[in-house]
């Protein structure tokens, strides 16, 4: 006999069982998925006719799951539509905006400083040698008493400003016009006023040309500023704009104490703009390296990506929070498994005494809890959608949207609360004795 030829007779009926295999292997595993699905389908079946049959205590089981859904659904969605408002609103302003303003630095070395003070003159010196600032405004803050004809409104926000204010904050008038670089130049008693302050002295547009008195002094109003609404608690157009030099007059104290605004020349050049700011003003204080800052900037791109940051945060804790409902849903389920188990003991015995594998019931069980649970998940959804609608019809709500991925989690996460709490139900019906289940009284 030869050896070497019987090894090439093993080697080919390896060969040809293996390739048999590859070819094969697509139909047995078509084979195996459909048995596999079918035998789903009927798991799936089952659950909803035993869900049917108990329609009182499935929707009482359920209870836990459908509010911690729509909780959840509610919560995040109205956190994301209130936070997206702000953030819209943060954005309107522009994103290449940034504050300066004094600042005693706190500490020995901060009080070493002496007074911190801000004038025109630093104004200028950063519209003069800040390449990255396209615009620029002194601001004024007072509170101010208004009056016209027999009406008179008292603590009323004053702002003092350039004409380029406007641009700035994105504050424009529809109806007259806004003071200009003569007015400001002149130090002329003019105003513009917002839409509130219009409606507080019961007066309307014909108030534009006309005089009114701010604190005892006779202003003549330009115009009158578009509707803003509220930001961050204070209301916008509850305001009297006028030019900084007049204000200053009215208020002496900012000669030496005058914050600024500065418009970058793009949002990408905000950085490098309170950079610039920060060195100019750093050499007109003679401030040697090692000696903090006697003012702060505050750029707008800043706080919008904290407010971000807040926003994330604050969706993380609630989700979790409103999540700790969906754990004592799945106890719930869990304990009403293990009931139907204990009621169904005969049905499993008969199961097993026709060939019904351990597997099998268990998956029946499990798809059951998961079936259960997956209902619970649908009905909160709904509700959550329903809720966000309704609060959406308020007049003065925010848009609420519901985002996509809280219905996935939402529905991700119950589904998996079914499996967690079915597993212990499943194993405990899987693992009866067929002869000990068919005695069962």
């Amino acid at each position: 006999m030869n050896p070497h030829a019987d090894d090439i007779k093993i080697r080919r009926g390896r060969a040809f069982r293996a390739a048999r295999w590859v070819i094969t292997a697509p139909f047995r595993f078509g084979e195996w998925l459909a048995g596999s699905t079918a035998a789903h389908v009927r798991n799936v079946v089952t659950a909803f006719v035993q869900i049917w049959a108990n329609k009182a205590r499935s929707l009482l089981t359920t209870l836990g799951i459908i509010i911690a859904v729509t909780s959840t659904i509610t919560v995040i969605s109205l956190v994301q539509g209130f936070g997206n408002y702000v953030t819209d609103m943060l954005r309107g302003m522009g994103t290449n905006m940034i504050f300066v303003i004094p600042y005693q630095p706190g500490g020995f070395r901060g009080r070493m400083l002496g007074r911190v003070e801000m004038d025109i003159e630093d104004v200028r010196a950063v519209i003069g040698r800040c390449d990255k600032v396209r615009r620029i405004s002194p601001m004024i803050f007072a509170q101010v008493t208004i009056e016209y004809g027999h009406e008179k409104v008292e603590n009323l926000q004053m702002r003092g400003a350039t004409e380029q204010f406007q641009t700035i904050r994105n504050f424009f008038v529809d109806e007259g016009r806004f003071f200009g670089p003569i007015d400001v130049d002149n130090s002329e008693h003019v105003c513009v006023l917002g839409r509130d302050v219009l409606r507080d002295l019961q007066a309307d547009e014909r108030i534009v040309g006309d005089y009114v008195y701010i604190n005892s002094m006779r202003f003549r109003v330009l115009g009158l500023l578009e509707y803003k609404g509220n930001m961050m608690g204070e209301n916008q157009d509850a305001l009297v704009l006028m030019p900084y030099t007049t204000a200053v007059k009215m208020t002496p104290f900012f000669r030496r104490f005058m914050p600024f605004m500065v418009e970058a020349t793009g949002e990408e050049d905000a950085e490098e703009c309170s950079l610039q700011i920060a060195r100019v003003l750093r050499e007109r204080r003679r401030l040697e390296p090692g000696q903090p800052n006697t003012f702060r900037i505050l750029r707008q791109d800043e706080f919008l990506r904290d407010f971000e940051q807040v926003k994330m945060v604050a969706t993380s804790i609630l989700s979790g929070l409103v999540g700790i409902s969906l754990i004592v849903g799945g106890i719930g389920i869990m304990n009403i498994m293990l009931v139907s188990v204990t009621e169904r003991t005969r049905e499993i015995g008969l199961r097993k005494s026709v060939g019904g594998r351990r597997r099998d019931i268990m998956a029946q069980f499990l798809t059951e809890a998961v079936v259960l649970s997956s209902l619970g998940g649908g009905i909160g959804i709904v509700l959550g959608f329903s809720i966000c609608y309704v609060a959406s019809l308020h007049p003065d709500m925010v848009e609420v949207i519901v985002p996509p991925w809280v219905v996935v989690l939402a529905m991700a996460f119950s589904a998996s609360v079914g499996v967690a709490f079915g597993i212990i139900p499943a194993f405990k019906a899987a693992i009866v004795h067929p002869i000990d289940a068919l005695r069962y009284e």
